[in-house]
C-alpha cells in the first residue's frame, strides 16, 4: 500500500497475495473476462508471496486492456478494500485514530512488502511519508498511493485532502490535472521519493469504526507472522508463508511444499541448503515461534494451538514444546509467556 517502492534488489521485494484481488474486482467492475491475466492472478492465495516482476507483469496486462486511458492506477486503486491488504488492512481499520493507524502501518509494512519501506519525517506541523524511489514505473505507483489515500479517506467521516503529493515520475499538464482531481490536492512530479504530506493534526483524527478488541487480536497475529517471517528474501519467505497458510490443514512435508511451489523436493532441499536450512529446522522454527505467540493468548487452549501447528494431536505438541523449551506448553503459559521468550 506504499510509495515507488524501495532502494533494494528487487528479488528481495514482493507483495502480498491479496493484493491481487485489487486487479481481479477491477476487471470484473470494467466486466472484463480477460482469461489470462485472471489465470495468472488466480495462481495466488491472499497468503502467498507475490514476486514483483509478476505484479509488474499483471499490471502491464491490465493496461494493455485498456490503451491510452491515462492514470489508469488510479482507477485500479481506487477499489481497494481491507480484504486487498491481508491483515494489515484490518488492523488499520481497527485502529483509534490516523496517529495509531500510521503508527500500525510502519510496524507492520513487511508483511505486505517483505522490507520495512516507510520513512516519516516532521517538518513544524506538518509529517511526510515516503518511499525511497525505484524503477517501478508509474503504474505501479498510481496503484500503490491511490489506493493507500482512497483506504485512508474511507476509514474517518469527513475525510481530509492531503497536503501535497509527490511521484518520482515526470507528468505533463494533462496528467498533473487528473492527478490532482483524483487527490484533491497539489501534486509534484519528479520529486526524489514518492511522498504523502498531511497535518500533524491529522493524526488525532479518529477513524470510523475503532475495534479495540479486534485490534488487539489482530496484532497477535500480526506479530506471529512478523516473528515467522526470516530475513527478507523471496525464496525463505515464499516457504514459511506457504508454512503459515497450510499447517492448520495439517499433513504437512516437504513434498507437498516442493509441489505447491512448482519444483521438486530435491530442488526445495538443495535451495534450504543453500539458506543454511534443512526442512525440519525450518518447520520446527516456525511451529516454535507461532506457538509461543499462540500460547499468550488466554483463549487459545493447548489443545487449539496444537491443531493450529499441525500436529495430529496435543500430545505431539507438547513433546515437541518440551525439545524446543525444556517445558510443557501449560507451564511455560502458567508462568507467563511474556517472561518466558
Amino acid at each position: 500500500m506504499s510509495g515507488s517502492g524501495v532502494r533494494v534488489v528487487n528479488g528481495l521485494m514482493r507483495v502480498t497475495g491479496a493484493w491481487t484481488g485489487l486487479l481481479t474486482d477491477w476487471l470484473d467492475r470494467e466486466g472484463l473476462t480477460a482469461p489470462r491475466l485472471r489465470a495468472q492472478l488466480a495462481r495466488f492465495a491472499p497468503d502467498d508471496v507475490v514476486p514483483l516482476p509478476a505484479w509488474r507483469e499483471a499490471l502491464a496486462q491490465a493496461a494493455a486492456l485498456r490503451p491510452g486511458v491515462p492514470a489508469l492506477g488510479l482507477q485500479i486503486g481506487a477499489g481497494v478494500q481491507p480484504r486487498h491488504l491481508g491483515v494489515l488492512g484490518y488492523l488499520v481499520a481497527a485502529s483509534d485514530n490516523l496517529g495509531e493507524a500510521m503508527r500500525v502501518y510502519l510496524s507492520y509494512e513487511r508483511l505486505f512488502y517483505g522490507a520495512n519501506l516507510a520513512q516519516v519525517s516532521w517538518h513544524g506541523d506538518e509529517v511526510d511519508i515516503a518511499w525511497p524511489p525505484a524503477e517501478q514505473g508509474p503504474m505501479f505507483n498510481e496503484v500503490s498511493i491511490g489506493a493507500l489515500v482512497t483506504f485512508m479517506s474511507r476509514q474517518v467521516d469527513d475525510p481530509p485532502r492531503p497536503l501535497r503529493i509527490s511521484f518520482v515520475h515526470e507528468a505533463d499538464s494533462e496528467l498533473r490535472a487528473r492527478y490532482e482531481a483524483f487527490f484533491q490536492c497539489p501534486v509534484v512530479f519528479g520529486d526524489t521519493h514518492t511522498r504523502v504530506r498531511i497535518p500533524v493534526s491529522y493524526m488525532q483524527i479518529p477513524m470510523r469504526h475503532p475495534e479495540p478488541g479486534l485490534r488487539a487480536l489482530l496484532d497477535g497475529q500480526a506479530e506471529a507472522l512478523l516473528r515467522a517471517l526470516p530475513e527478507p528474501g523471496d525464496f525463505d519467505q515464499a516457504v514459511q508463508r506457504l508454512l503459515l497458510r497450510v499447517l492448520p490443514e495439517g499433513g504437512v512435508s516437504v513434498h507437498r511444499l516442493a509441489k505447491m511451489m512448482n519444483q521438486s523436493e530435491r530442488t526445495l532441499q538443495r535451495r534450504l541448503g543453500d539458506q543454511g536450512l534443512t526442512w525440519q529446522m525450518l518447520l520446527d522454527r516456525t511451529r516454535e515461534q507461532l506457538a509461543r505467540q499462540y500460547l499468550r493468548d488466554p483463549a487459545l487452549s493447548v489443545c487449539e494451538v496444537a491443531m493450529m501447528l499441525g500436529y495430529s494431536d496435543q500430545s505431539a505438541f507438547t513433546k515437541a514444546f518440551k525439545r524446543w523449551t525444556a517445558d510443557t506448553p501449560q507451564a511455560w503459559r502458567m508462568r507467563g509467556a511474556r517472561g518466558s521468550v
